[in-house]
């Protein structure tokens, strides 16, 4: 198959997720839908007295077949509750009980609005069902793969094919030394970190899902008796795709979020705000900031759920995907500033590198090759910042 048809084939499958909105329902979810008689899911706290139109969370409509919640306490949780733990192992196992197979769902909304005659926008939600791959599992570092492995219902109730997308990425390092801070619009600079505050902190990289980078922030973890979290510190972030698919007034969101294990799955917790950035990516003069967002993803154990699909596509394309870490893990040792772009001539960079992850390679060296030659023209070096 060429690399036009994976293209095309990855293309429709990002507009299928696109439009997810219960694809993971539980039984009892489903009978809450139908005691509802199809009224408008609202968020518990929203615009109480804005138009009930305008406030219908935005999303999709698509459904998939039932899950099976796992309610029990995993062994990962039981392993990082053990006495007796020295503190950075303590904090690896609370990383490491990330992975697994979950049924997920996206909820966010703007709280807080800054400008004149501010009217809030839709809230998003989205459902999904995802398995999380450890790729690396090391004293002082971890990564965490999350692909997405879908069974949509058609309107006779027929399940389709898995459909599977690589999602994003997530690289855990203890006590890091220096971030790539994002600036805006693409642009990337090294910054060190205070050796001072370094002790007993994690810095979570992310990825997005051609494993181009999203960003890194700074934190430390809590552990107690039935729960562990890890708090960052405030990060700018590049806009997500639910955003920039239908927003181009602001260019980052600033903010900070929490990663809380719980003991059948885990949260992501986001308190952002929405950053409009000059052309030299500082804060407008006028208007810096145009609203605050909250967000909270949930990630609930499934059991039973057909992830066979997601195991196979990531054996054929795991190697070509370690190439891909391998070309930004040396461009993240040699340049201090770089910056890329989403798209070159109508091509986006994730629908291209997904269409090579199912070329065929002679070798690991001309696999290598041909992924510094298309990533040439998404990604420029840039010169290295002052000092000041």
């Amino acid at each position: 198959m060429n690399r036009k048809k994976h293209i095309q084939e990855f293309f429709a499958r990002l507009i299928a997720i696109s439009m997810l909105h219960g694809a993971a329902l539980s039984k009892a979810d489903q009978q809450a839908l139908l005691d509802e008689e199809v009224i408008p899911r609202r968020y518990t706290f929203s615009w109480m007295f804005s138009d009930s139109d305008t406030m219908k969370p935005r999303g999709g409509t698509t459904t998939g077949p039932e899950i099976q919640l796992d309610t029990r306490t995993s062994e990962a949780f039981v392993s990082l509750q053990a006495p007796d733990l020295d503190i950075r192992e303590r904090d690896r196992r609370a990383i490491l009980a990330m992975a697994g197979d979950y049924r997920t769902s996206f909820d966010f909304i703007e709280t807080v609005g800054f400008t004149v005659d501010y009217q809030p926008r839709a809230p998003y939600q989205s459902w999904g069902t995802e398995r999380v791959y450890v790729v690396a599992n090391e004293p002082g570092f971890v990564s965490l793969q999350h692909i997405l492995v879908m069974h949509f219902l058609d309107a006779d109730g027929f399940e389709s094919d898995a459909m599977v997308v690589k999602h994003w990425r997530q690289d855990w390092q203890y006590e890091d030394t220096e971030v790539h801070a994002f600036q805006g619009r693409g642009a990337f600079v090294r910054r060190p970190l205070d050796p001072a505050g370094r002790s007993g902190s994690w810095t979570q990289t992310v990825y997005q899902v051609d494993d181009s980078p999203r960003y890194e922030a700074v934190g430390r973890w809590t552990h107690a008796p039935g729960v562990s979290y890890w708090q960052s510190d405030d990060r700018r972030r590049p806009l997500p795709r639910r955003e920039f698919s239908v927003r181009d007034d602001y260019h980052a969101l600033f903010g900070s979020h929490r990663v809380t294990i719980l003991p059948s799955g885990w949260t992501q917790e986001e308190d952002a705000l929405k950053l409009v950035l000059d052309e030299n990516n500082r804060p407008s003069s006028s208007q810096p900031y145009l609203a605050r967002e909250t967000g909270l993803s949930r990630y609930d154990r499934v059991l039973d759920y057909d992830f066979s699909a997601g195991d196979e596509y990531w054996q054929d394309t795991s190697a070509f995907w370690s190439r891909v870490r391998n070309y930004w893990d040396a461009l993240y040792k040699a340049e201090s500033a770089f910056s890329l772009v989403k798209s070159v001539n109508g091509t986006p960079m994730f629908m291209a590198l997904f269409g090579m992850a199912e070329e065929k390679f002679e070798s690991e060296a001309d696999m290598d090759e041909a992924i510094a030659t298309l990533l040439a023209s998404y990604v420029t070096i840039s010169p290295a910042p002052s000092a000041g």
